[in-house]
């Protein structure tokens, strides 16, 4: 009798227990529907996106540097040429201010639209609508901060330094790729997989010896390599690109041949500037004499790259934006860096790379081209034997006038 008391009883207690679990379940659904309906304020901080602006703006300059990757007054700088420039204007609820921090702390924290949304204390759609039309806006503004210099002016960094005057007087720049982080859809990932099978896109770029970016060509597959991104540049009669004049020319590393116009160093030759610096500063012959003071002035291109991705981590951690905007968001870094460079000398990252010499941290997806490299290396422009003789015979007159001043 014992025994079918406590079985009854431990059915009454399941079916008790059941009931109890059914109404928990439809008391969270009723919940649920509830918060459907009425929905629940998710952002409700007392300091506001507004407020948080005026807090890094006004507070230690430090705090805003380290938010944004520039000073106050760089700041307000952009805000005035994006007003004057461009259609932006304050919205409804946010200020032109606000929007324009909000995506250069994205860009610069490579936050993601969440951590956005915390910080700012907006929804994501608000974060994703900001972040578009302000990149697209300084995108827009690339023919203004990106453009060549005047190619009859010697530039001071070659004029003044007896390292690169009168040897390099011609010169109007350097030419290099990079690779940027990047997302792709599965369907095409495999072009964009660069050599250490990172899905990147391939950035061209031409700079100045003030590391001012002169030219950019983004969205490249990470695939493809550096001198065929030229090649299509150069044969692409819209595509911009600032061919040099007569007489002048750019250096390239030796993934490119050397051509009129192209200054490639010696191959088989050491170039890289480590390669002289573990010997000493040893100079062993006139080829890896004009190697090693092509590579120091050539090293500009590097630090540009070196400033541009310590300031916007994101070229090297990309959030997953379609295609078109990610070659937006790395055109709008490069208009940023020059930005930067032309409204504050005194930029810490430009201080930090911009002495002759210092090399930046490596890339382990960009190409690791070498002068000492076998090979043939690409033709970017299509010249014949002529043009090439011509070139050599440039570049070893080059070779020989530096040579005999460094044993003088």
């Amino acid at each position: 009798m014992s025994t079918s008391r406590s079985v009854e009883q431990w059915d009454e207690e399941f079916e008790c227990l059941i009931d109890l679990t059914l109404g928990l379940m439809a008391l969270n659904e009723g919940q649920r529907y509830v918060n459907r309906i009425q929905r629940m304020p998710m952002h409700t901080s007392i300091r506001t996106g507004h407020q948080y602006m005026l807090e890094l703006i006004n507070d230690h300059p430090d705090r805003l540097f380290n938010k944004i990757r520039m000073y106050r007054p760089c700041f307000e700088m952009l805000i005035q040429v994006l007003r004057q420039q461009t259609a932006l204007q304050n919205s409804r609820f946010l200020t032109l201010e606000e929007q324009v921090m909000i995506f250069i702390y994205v860009i610069s924290q490579k936050a993601t639209n969440r951590m956005a949304m915390e910080d700012w204390q907006h929804s994501g759609s608000t974060i994703s609508i900001v972040f578009t039309r302000i990149c697209k806006a300084i995108a827009s503004l690339s023919p203004i901060f990106i453009k060549p210099p005047n190619f009859d002016d010697v530039p001071d960094e070659i004029r003044f330094n007896p390292k690169y005057y009168p040897y390099f007087q011609d010169c109007i720049g350097a030419i290099d790729g990079t690779h940027i982080a990047a997302h792709a859809p599965s369907n095409v990932a495999n072009n964009y997989r660069g050599r250490k099978s990172n899905v990147t896109t391939n950035m061209l770029a031409v700079c100045s010896f003030d590391m001012l970016f002169t030219y950019v060509v983004t969205g490249w597959e990470g695939a493809v390599h550096d001198s065929r991104v030229l090649t299509t540049q150069l044969e692409d009669p819209n595509s911009g690109f600032p061919h040099p004049p007569p007489g002048k020319y750019y250096l390239v590393d030796s993934g490119y041949s050397n051509k009129p116009g192209y200054l490639a160093p010696f191959r088989n030759v050491p170039y890289h500037l480590r390669d002289v610096r573990r010997r000493g500063g040893r100079i062993n012959g006139p080829t890896e004499l004009f190697n090693y003071r092509h590579a120091s002035l050539r090293n500009c291109i590097e630090r540009c790259f070196g400033v541009l991705k310590a300031r916007f981590p994101i070229l090297r951690f990309m959030t997953n934006f379609s295609l078109v905007r990610q070659r937006e968001i790395a055109m709008c870094c490069c208009v940023l860096h020059n930005f930067i460079k032309l409204h504050n000398r005194d930029d810490p990252l430009f201080q930090r790379f911009g002495v002759d010499g210092v090399m930046p941290p490596p890339d382990s997806d960009d190409e690791d081209n070498t002068a000492s490299s076998s090979g043939t290396a690409a033709n970017p422009h299509g010249y014949g034997g002529n043009d090439e003789n011509l070139a050599n015979s440039m570049r070893d007159h080059i070779m020989i006038q530096m040579y005999l001043h460094y044993n003088m």
